[in-house]
């Protein structure tokens, strides 16, 4: 990864022509309503859609070490969308003629240098449904480390610029809302609703 000499700025924004669009396009959707009104939608799809049906796949990933907590490792990276920086879980698309299981192998792999081994995989999940039709898999994936393992390298392509962040999983709420906090910070919804689920359950003593 290139070293970072500056903090990302954007220097314009303007309408794309859906015929420039590379991997997303807009679409009006007609359709009739429950009770028979004729109605219409705007929403934007992806265009890279491949074999397996799905856009992209997260990794929910558990590290187990044999002297410290289980963990879990996030990523902090850029978002021009947003202009700010995301708290998430590992994540990408799922390539032409790949499953989701071996795109969350890959990606993990890229983003964070560790090998994984894949423990479930979920249904396909609605992305945004009230803006899009990009769906993607929750793939879970468990990480064993060594008592001297070192952090391995990333391999990342060019123009992404990934942090990783290892959470032990006892603190994995707490450590959310801090960086929700912090300016120009954003954690994704995903990840936040995961966590909350879990604290929930835990503080309102349903497991």
């Amino acid at each position: 990864m290139s070293r970072k000499t500056q903090e990302p700025a954007i220097t314009s924004v303007t309408d794309l022509p859906v015929e420039e669009a590379k991997w997303v396009t807009l679409k009006k959707i007609s359709y009739v309503d429950q009770v028979g009104k004729p109605r219409t939608w705007e929403a934007a799809s992806r265009k890279t859609r491949g074999k397996a049906g799905v856009d992209a796949v997260a990794m929910g990933n558990v590290l187990l070490h044999p002297s410290r907590p289980a963990s879990t490792m996030v990523v902090i990276q850029y978002r021009p969308p947003l202009d700010a920086y995301t708290v998430e879980w590992p994540a990408g698309l799922i390539d032409e003629d790949e499953t989701a299981e071996e795109a969350a192998v890959r990606e993990f792999k890229e983003e964070t240098g560790y090998d994984c081994k894949v423990v479930s995989v979920s249904p396909p999940q609605a992305a945004d449904p009230g803006l899009s039709s990009a769906n993607m898999q929750l793939v879970m994936v468990e990480v064993r480390l060594g008592e001297g393992d070192e952090e391995p390298e990333q391999r990342l392509e060019d123009g992404e610029h990934i942090q990783r962040v290892v959470v032990p999983l006892s603190e994995f709420y707490d450590r959310l809302v801090e960086y929700s906090k912090q300016e120009r910070m954003i954690v994704a919804a995903k990840l936040f609703h995961f966590a909350a689920g879990m604290h929930f359950a835990k503080t309102a003593g349903y497991v």
